[in-house]
């Protein structure tokens, strides 16, 4: 029997009430992979809504709430988390009572009780862990998505039904769908994203204070403040929307900086706790808890020269070796590594072949 060459999408319409960096790149990958019928934006900012229209994230733009939203069978509240909570008090008049609706924030117990409050059933909290320091519609990509642990936080009022439709949505773009309370949601992401960039903020601070400090900030400082660089104004919501959680957690990293004091008297100690942060860091990759498929890396060594990223990508693309994930490992004057994430052993061993024989050195690692 002959397979229908056009399915049935997952979804007639979907409205994306938010068309940012996040919100534009889940628009993408809905129209990308064929799971909508239409996709409408809504958005507070006409230039937002303009320039999407234009980039082909959108098919219809929509400035203003009203009875167009009864036909959406998906919304994706896409708002940074601070407007999250008016964006859905403003849209509950209007919702159908069939449609399923998402959120992106980064915090959930708030926006769930909210949600809750309003009345709206098919709601399924949901944080796609993925991002950019580049904001914006013009900095979408539905690639932003694929291999993210996203994780949903129905609560006891979630059907079921909407909670399978979000996250076999999820499954289709590509990302990994994780399934939690909201409140152990919270308190996660207070201790592996929030206190991070409380924690970069603290040594950027102590440079800024000091001249002399910024003269030797080089590639290790560089990449442990990385998240200071994001948008002050939209991290700054996100750490006041998830305090509580974030001032328990930031007690504990208190404990554990005291005690590594206390160790620098006592080597054996310290090289204990040094030997324990080496082996929990390389084996924090998502593929190491089956979460996500499973890759493989190639470390490769690259010389100071231009377009060193072009001529390595290109040569692996013209071998047909897929490159699932590229790292920047570090970058010096005399030359920097990659680390690229391939999807078997084999790419490894085959890719290190052909760019040992272009002249780089490459180490293969599990």
């Amino acid at each position: 029997m002959k397979q229908d060459s056009n399915p049935e999408p997952m979804f007639q319409t979907a409205v994306i009430a938010g068309v940012g960096l996040i919100g534009g790149s889940l628009a993408l990958g809905l129209r990308q992979r064929r799971m909508v019928g239409r996709v409408i934006g809504y958005d507070a900012s006409p230039e937002a809504l303009q320039e999407a229209l234009a980039l082909g994230v959108i098919d219809e733009a929509r400035a203003s709430m009203g009875e167009w939203l009864r036909d959406a069978d998906l919304v994706v509240l896409a708002a940074p988390v601070k407007a999250l909570v008016t964006l859905a008090r403003e849209l509950a008049p209007f919702l159908g009572a069939h449609t399923v609706v998402t959120d992106v924030g980064s915090v959930k117990a708030g926006i769930a009780l909210e949600l809750e409050s309003l009345g709206v059933r098919q709601f399924v909290p949901g944080h796609p862990m993925a991002g950019s320091e580049r904001g914006g519609v013009a900095n979408a990509s539905a690639a932003l998505l694929e291999n993210a642990v996203w994780v949903l936080t129905p609560t006891e009022t979630t059907p079921l039904t909407a909670l399978s439709r979000v996250r076999r949505m999820v499954e289709a773009l590509g990302a990994a769908p994780v399934v939690m309370p909201p409140d152990a949601h919270d308190t996660l992401v207070a201790t592996i994203s929030h206190l991070p960039y409380l924690a970069s903020l603290a040594l950027t601070h102590m440079v800024a204070r000091d001249e002399r400090l910024s003269l030797l900030a080089a590639g290790g400082f560089r990449d442990l403040t990385r998240v200071a660089s994001g948008d002050p104004r939209m991290s700054r919501d996100m750490v006041v929307e998830n305090r509580g959680a974030l001032r328990e957690a930031i007690g504990r990293f208190v404990r554990q900086l005291e005690h590594l004091a206390e160790t620098l008297d006592q080597p054996e100690e310290l090289l204990a706790a040094a030997t324990e942060g080496k082996r929990t860091r390389d084996s924090l990759p998502v593929v190491k808890r089956s979460l996500l498929p499973p890759k493989f890396d190639l470390v490769v060594a690259t010389p100071d020269r231009p377009n060193q990223l072009g001529i390595i990508t290109n040569a692996l693309g013209l071998a047909g070796v897929n490159i699932k994930d590229i790292e920047v490992l570090s970058v010096r004057e005399q030359g920097g590594a990659l680390r690229l994430g391939l999807e078997t052993p084999d790419d490894v061993t085959w890719a290190g072949e052909l760019l040992r024989e272009l002249g780089y050195e490459t180490r293969g690692r599990g």
